[in-house]
C-alpha cells in the first residue's frame, strides 16, 4: 500500500504547494521545492510515535497534519502538513513502523517506574 499526498493550502484545502508526501511500507519521502528541489527519506523502522493533530480549520476541509517522532538525525521530527486521509494514513504509520521494527528486530522495551534495585526484607 502506498500514500501521495500533497501539502495543501488551508484555503479550501487547495493542492497549491510544492511538497509531496510519499508513505510507503519501508518508508517515508518528503519532496519539496519548485527551483530548489530537496527530497528526504526516513525509514519506517525509525518512526517511534505518531500524533494527529487538526485545526478547526482543517477540520472544516477535511485535512489534518501528522507528526512522527522518529530516531532519524536529518529529521527527529516529521510532519506532514495539511493533508487528506490524515486518520487513514495515522493510522498505516502506526502499523507498518510496529511490524518494521519487529521485522528488523529494534523494538525498545522502555522500563517505567523502576530504578533496577530490589529490596531486601532483613526481618525473616
Amino acid at each position: 500500500m502506498e500514500f501521495i499526498e500533497r501539502k495543501r493550502w488551508l484555503f479550501f484545502g487547495l493542492p497549491f504547494t510544492f511538497t509531496k508526501y510519499i508513505v510507503k511500507e519501508d518508508g517515508i519521502t518528503i519532496q519539496s521545492g519548485l527551483l530548489k528541489s530537496v527530497e528526504n527519506d526516513c525509514y519506517m523502522y525509525k518512526v517511534q510515535d505518531v500524533q494527529l493533530s487538526a485545526t478547526l480549520i482543517e477540520k472544516m476541509f477535511g485535512l489534518g497534519t501528522i507528526t512522527c517522532f522518529t530516531g532519524d538525525t536529518t529529521h527527529p521530527k516529521l510532519i506532514l502538513e495539511h493533508i487528506k486521509n490524515s486518520r487513514t494514513i495515522k493510522e498505516f504509520l502506526l502499523k507498518q513502523s510496529e511490524e518494521a521494527r519487529l521485522k528488523r528486530r529494534t523494538v525498545n522495551m522502555l522500563d517505567i517506574g523502576s530504578d533496577g534495585e530490589l529490596e531486601v526484607d532483613d526481618n525473616s
